[in-house]
């Protein structure tokens, strides 16, 4: 994906307030007259959030794709780019039905069209809807006479939209290609935008695939193996690394061969299995017994698979290899605790 020779060719905008708090919706007659200069300012920062190509996801419906609103009004703007603005009205009215909860915020919603945009192989359009919510202030100074004056305006800029979403015409039957972007975290207002308003759910890719399996191995490992197995932080950094070396060290995932290799004894195998069942029910999530290795997904989550051992404030110990080599004790004459470390020679 390069989004760098992307043209903005149309803006759409509405207001859009909170329907259950009784904040009205704004919606224009017109699409906003930019000049090309403008678009081109403003092209930049809406695409420069979406940088995260591989967490992909789809429009989706229980029943049907015919049931999806964004999807069937986007679907209908890249069949015919001239229903632009009057999808837009649509989609914002959408998002105003949708907008009951008290703790959804009002804001303006941008719906864009842009042109020329690398995705896979070839150049194609694609959709951005935006909600703006938060506002910040603004210092507009002006000389006129060698004379200063300062007016202190409020605005948005656009690079920090709250809520957004690029939308690619590929994969249409599947419910297209949709990168998202909220600023808002992961609660109520991260899911309404999400899983309210447009109805997405991730592609089940490789990355996903592996993005979501390590994820469950880092909660179990931090919060129900210690808890039930009476895990030491060594012992938890032990086979954090062992993870890790495991989705490093091969292409094909195989979750048998992943449990011998990393939990051995049949009792935590057993253990992390039933926390598995629970992580995919509560996530609505499904993850196969074998699938490709994604390296993109591995260097990711790397990062927070934590191999330090904190002690008070004083250090910091890397555990990479052998937890054998590290063994912790307590010193009754000094009424500390104490780690013993192994080593052959200094490096």
């Amino acid at each position: 994906m390069d989004l760098s020779e992307s043209i903005l060719t149309k803006v759409s905008v509405h207001y859009v307030g909170n329907k259950g708090n009784g904040a009205e919706l704004t919606l224009s007659k017109h699409p906003l007259e930019i000049i090309k200069k403008d678009l081109d300012i403003l092209s930049g920062p809406f695409l420069s959030r979406f940088t995260d190509e591989l967490s992909k996801y789809a429009f989706a419906h229980p029943s049907s794709l015919n049931f999806n609103e964004v999807y069937n009004y986007c679907l209908e703007c890249f069949a015919d780019t001239s229903t632009f603005h009057e999808n837009s009205v649509k989609i914002a009215k959408h998002l105003y039905e949708s907008t009951v909860h008290p703790k959804i915020k009002n804001g303006e919603l941008y719906m864009c069209l842009y042109e020329n945009c690398l995705y896979g192989n070839a150049y194609v359009e694609a959709i951005g809807i935006y909600k703006t919510e938060t506002k910040s202030n603004f210092l507009d100074l002006s000389l006129d006479d060698n004379e200063f004056s300062l007016k202190v305006r409020e605005g948005v800029e656009a690079s920090k939209f709250d809520k957004g979403c690029l939308i690619f015409p590929t994969n249409a039957e599947q419910g297209f290609d949709v990168l998202i972007s909220d600023g808002s975290g992961k609660g109520d207002e991260a899911i309404f935008w999400r899983e309210t308003f447009l109805n997405l759910l991730p592609q089940a890719n490789e990355y996903f695939q592996t993005n979501q399996f390590l994820t469950l191995t880092k909660q179990f490992i931090a919060k129900q193996a210690p808890e039930e197995f009476n895990l030491s932080k060594t012992s938890q950094i032990d086979l954090l690394n062992k993870s890790v070396e495991y989705f490093r060290g091969n292409e094909q995932f195989d979750k048998e061969k992943f449990e011998q290799e990393v939990f051995h004894e049949k009792d935590m195998i057993k253990s992390f299995r039933a926390f598995g069942d629970d992580f995919v029910e509560n996530n609505a999530i499904d993850i196969p017994e074998k699938f490709g290795i994604s390296t993109q997904a591995v260097k990711k989550q790397a990062r927070v698979f934590k191999s330090v051992l904190k002690l008070d404030h004083n250090f910091h110990v890397y555990i990479h290899g052998n937890k054998d080599l590290i063994e912790k004790g307590w010193d009754a004459a000094v009424g500390k605790s104490f780690y013993k470390i192994y080593f052959d020679e200094e490096t």
